[in-house]
């Protein structure tokens, strides 16, 4: 069996890719027509991590939920840490400039929904996770009255995830001492974001 070197460590790492980075594009084709939306998502996972669905909303005046009414077939497509790699930072000056990064890609089917608590009880979620841990944190409940009026402009979809491609190219294919300069280089520049998630995809080469 041949390894994709570049596969995620585990289901759980691609749930993590996915939690500090949620802002996908939801992509669709039809025929010679494509729409694409930028919205942060919620994944849903079982109990092992692996990741089966998400939940999110769009604006009801956005085209594309008419285009997805047709055709619930999607693409969400996630880009987590990732930056240029220059060589300027190595000691060996033959090797060549990349890119690292680890991204994502799910095949979904979308179904929208328009219950009121099930729309608040998304929306609360999503607003949950990204208000998590700031002083001071806000919430719809400070909306009061208000809240009522935007949902009113609001759909919630639930994706279905049919398939997925998930890549974590984080240094896997460099010589040791590179992969260490790499990671030092990355982090006097303060890239630790990205710096870290290869020292999380290279756990046996140590820090």
């Amino acid at each position: 069996m041949i390894m994709d070197r570049f596969a995620p460590p585990s289901a759980a790492a691609v749930l993590k890719l996915i939690e500090e980075h949620p802002l996908a594009w939801v992509v669709s084709m039809s025929g010679h027509d494509s729409a694409a939306t930028l919205l942060p998502l919620r994944p849903r996972a079982t109990g092992d991590g692996r990741i089966e669905g998400f939940v999110g909303h769009f604006a009801r005046s956005n085209a594309h939920v008419e285009v997805l009414r047709k055709n619930p077939g999607a693409l969400l497509l996630f880009l987590g840490p990732h930056g240029y790699i220059s060589p300027s930072w190595l000691s060996d000056r033959t090797q060549a400039p990349t890119w690292n990064y680890a991204a994502a890609q799910f095949l979904v089917d979308i179904e929208f929904f328009e219950d009121p608590p099930a729309l608040r009880a998304a929306v609360d979620d999503l607003v949950g996770a990204m208000e998590r841990d700031r002083p001071g944190a806000w919430s719809a409940e400070d909306m009061a009255a208000r809240y009522e009026r935007l949902a009113a402009h609001i759909i919630g979809f639930r994706a279905t995830v049919r398939g997925q491609r998930v890549k974590f190219k984080l240094g896997q294919d460099e010589r040791d001492d590179v992969f260490h300069e790499i990671r030092a280089a990355l982090r006097a520049a303060g890239s630790t974001d990205l710096a870290g998630w290869m020292e999380d995809s290279n756990a046996a080469r140590g820090r």
